[in-house]
């Protein structure tokens, strides 16, 4: 199959179901908890890249974020979120974005992130580097003292703060300064253009960081699980990711001091 091409097809879908973000008419409503919320613009933006990019590949499977799209027994499956950051977006702040990847026997070949306020267009092809806006990006260069780090509490899971407080502390006190943009996928991003240096965040899901994840690694940055830990797309996972190696293992250590194990077991 060509990826590029596919890809080409893949950033036209994700720029016309932006068109429904931008339209700013929605409602809201609670999931799981309060802080857990979806909009109307949400569901209206996963039906679109349902039905438009089960076009491109009628045999694929889906997995995405709302109402519990989950099919995920192929060859080829889209990972979506409509949405990350559908409180940024809720509120009017610029943070959010469509998130599309595509996953070939359980590893990304196709990622694109597109924030439709900022007009920022991140993509990545498997082997064939990271770009935004068309133009190619890296990672940067510094090293961990001059660090940006980028992190978050656990919005859903409030009793992993003391965990998510102690690391983002530590990491703090070795580093330039942190980051909250509320939007995993933008953050990854971020990373992969050279904007933040340092990742962590203690429980993100698949259809967070499976686009974002290719895009970082096509730009020459690291980012697993947990102790290294491969990362999948059938569960949620802690997140680590740097912008080199070295940065990387130390980002390893502080959070290897706090979290022996994911503290938690969960299937999606």
């Amino acid at each position: 199959m060509k990826y590029s091409e596919l890809c080409k097809n893949v950033i036209n879908t994700v720029k016309r179901a932006s068109e429904i973000m931008l339209e700013r008419s929605f409602t809201v409503e609670r999931k799981s908890t309060e802080e857990d919320i979806v909009t109307s613009a949400d569901v209206a933006v996963q039906k679109f890249l349902f039905g438009e990019l089960g076009k491109l590949l009628p045999e694929s499977g889906f997995l995405g974020e709302e109402k519990h799209l989950s099919d995920i027994a192929h060859e080829y499956v889209w990972v979506i979120d409509p949405i990350d950051g559908t409180t940024n977006y809720s509120r009017g702040l610029s943070e959010c974005a469509v998130s599309v990847a595509l996953l070939y026997n359980g590893k990304p070949v196709i990622g694109v992130v597109y924030a439709p306020f900022e007009k920022l267009l991140f993509s990545a092809v498997a082997g064939k580097g990271a770009k935004l806006n068309g133009k190619r990006i890296s990672v940067s260069d510094k090293c961990f003292k001059s660090s940006l780090f980028c992190t978050a509490m656990s919005l859903y899971r409030k009793e992993f703060t003391p965990l998510c407080r102690d690391i983002i502390c530590e990491t703090y006190l070795n580093c330039n300064d942190f980051r909250r943009f509320g939007s995993c996928a933008i953050e990854l991003c971020y990373l992969a253009a050279g904007r933040c240096d340092l990742y962590f965040e203690i429980r993100v899901f698949p259809w967070d960081y499976a686009a974002g994840c290719l895009i970082l690694r096509e730009a020459g940055g690291v980012l697993s699980g947990l102790n290294g830990e491969e990362l999948k797309f059938d569960k949620p996972t802690v997140l680590v990711g740097a912008n080199s190696v070295e940065n990387y293992e130390k980002l390893c250590r502080i959070v290897g001091k706090y979290l022996k194990e994911t503290p938690y077991d969960e299937e999606l």
